[in-house]
């Protein structure tokens, strides 16, 4: 079949934006048969693929697109599924332009092969057609503790089932998914897909325990005592961090864990919840990653006439995708750069009034090489707010390494493992993912879960 010389990636449909700023339903509605097999032709199948360097997973990406270009979704999928735990939601969520498609020989000239929207349509068309379930696995006896049911753990929980390990996931929440779940808004990846990949882990044999808070409930040494032979921590990074300016204990002053949480986990958006939330009418969101733009874009669906993003670098910093900036502000998202909170006011009620921020300008470069941000003296202001969200990132939960002698971590509470085989300082216990990294993206925590899972292999396979 030729080769669909087109330089530009065939249009994702979306809703428009006037519209899904009111709604929670998911922006991107995903490609079509037609769009899906147009797009799998621009791919040049090359022989040196060096787009599947770029997967932290490893998913053979020219083999799965060539069986969308031969009229196989579900081998397309299958060939996902070789390597990937998590294919509907990776498709959604990853930062494909600075994995994959970064990697793309397509992108030399134009715009690389759309990797990650040729995932997303081979996984939901799975989904909607396929309703086989997976053969039994034969058990190999061995025993496996999960702390978390984030992307990590089911990443690791999943290699371990194929490989015939009796495998137990404990989830601190009620529901199992992690920050897939409490994190990420429906808009960006509807919570139906999630349960359905979580489901699909169950049918391979894998347990999973909810309201089982590790470190509280039970201890890692309890679980090794109770026949466990290895454990996987991959408990995440849901520790928020805050500004440390005057104003930060007024009403109206929220974490982005706590926002998104409430929203995203405990349904706060629809009227048949009874989750509390604020509503409010002028709101500033602190950070310019991709949960800023989420916390913000939850802000503006719940009725908030004004939401501003402060950002102390300039737009050409922010680590937020590219896609979920370009979103924002087609949704009415109103950025301002180069500026920096130095308190939160309050009225006479202790409720938020106003943000006094401060002007920067950008100097010479910091350690992670980016121009060091710098107040411009005088350049004080009061921006008037009734809800301020802090979203400048996330710290690993104290409680597990607190309450496990010899667990060892680093000075930002992260645990320590040994970097070939993610072994902590304790035998027989590993970890990865945000409670090793910090704050990450999906996939590169699925990439340590793999990576786990195949150092608890090796380990109890000796």
């Amino acid at each position: 079949m030729a080769i669909n010389k087109q330089t530009t990636k065939t249009p994702m449909p979306e809703q428009e934006p006037a519209v899904r700023a009111t709604n929670f339903e998911e922006v991107a509605k995903g490609y079509t048969w037609d769009m899906a097999v147009q797009e799998a032709q621009r791919c040049l199948n090359c022989k040196a693929r060096p787009c599947v360097s770029g997967c932290p997973v490893n998913v053979q990406i020219p083999d799965f697109i060539q069986k969308l270009v031969a009229g196989d979704p579900e081998g397309a999928y299958l060939t996902i599924a070789e390597t990937s735990a998590l294919p509907a939601v990776c498709g959604r969520v990853c930062p494909q332009e600075t994995q994959c498609e970064s990697h793309c020989v397509r992108g030399r000239q134009g715009e690389p092969v759309a990797i990650g929207r040729l995932e997303r349509f081979a996984a939901d068309w799975h989904m909607e057609h396929d309703e086989s379930k997976p053969a039994p696995i034969a058990s190999n006896g061995h025993k496996v503790a999960v702390v978390g049911s984030g992307p990590s753990g089911l990443t690791c929980a999943g290699d371990l089932a194929k490989k015939g390990y009796d495998v137990t996931v404990f989830e601190a929440f009620h529901t199992a998914g992690g920050v897939l779940m409490y994190g990420i808004p429906e808009f960006r990846l509807p919570k139906t897909i999630v349960q359905k990949e979580v489901e699909g882990l169950k049918a391979m044999g894998v347990k999973i325990e909810t309201n089982m808070v590790i470190g509280k409930v039970l201890s890692l040494d309890e679980l090794l005592e109770q026949g466990f032979e290895a454990v996987f921590v991959g408990s995440g990074a849901g520790l928020p961090s805050f500004m440390r300016i005057p104003g930060e204990d007024l009403v109206g002053v929220y974490s982005a864990n706590e926002f998104l949480t409430r929203i995203n986990l405990m349904k706060a958006y629809r009227d048949e919840y009874d989750t509390p939330i604020k509503k409010a009418h002028r709101v500033v969101v602190l950070g310019g990653g991709n949960v800023a733009m989420d916390a913000a874009r939850c802000a503006k669906r719940l009725g908030a006439e004004h939401v501003y993003i402060a950002y102390r670098r300039g737009e050409a910093e922010m680590p937020a995708r590219q896609e979920e900036v370009h979103h924002a502000k087609e949704e009415g998202i109103e950025f301002l750069f180069l500026t920096a909170p130095t308190a939160v006011l309050g009225n006479e009620n202790g409720n938020v009034r106003a943000l006094q921020c401060v002007k920067m300008e950008l100097g010479e470069p910091d350690a992670s090489g980016r121009r060091r941000p710098q107040p411009i003296e005088g350049s004080e202001y009061e921006l008037e707010a009734d809800m301020v969200i802090v979203a400048i990132g996330n710290t690993p939960n104290p409680l597990i390494r607190t309450t496990t002698p010899g667990l060892e971590s680093d000075n930002r509470g992260r645990l320590i493992v040994q970097e070939d085989t993610l072994q902590t300082t304790r035998e027989g216990v590993y970890a990865g993912g945000d409670a090793v990294t910090g704050a990450a993206t999906v996939i590169l925590a699925m990439g340590a879960g793999k990576q786990a899972a195949a150092s608890i292999d090796e380990y109890l396979s000796k």
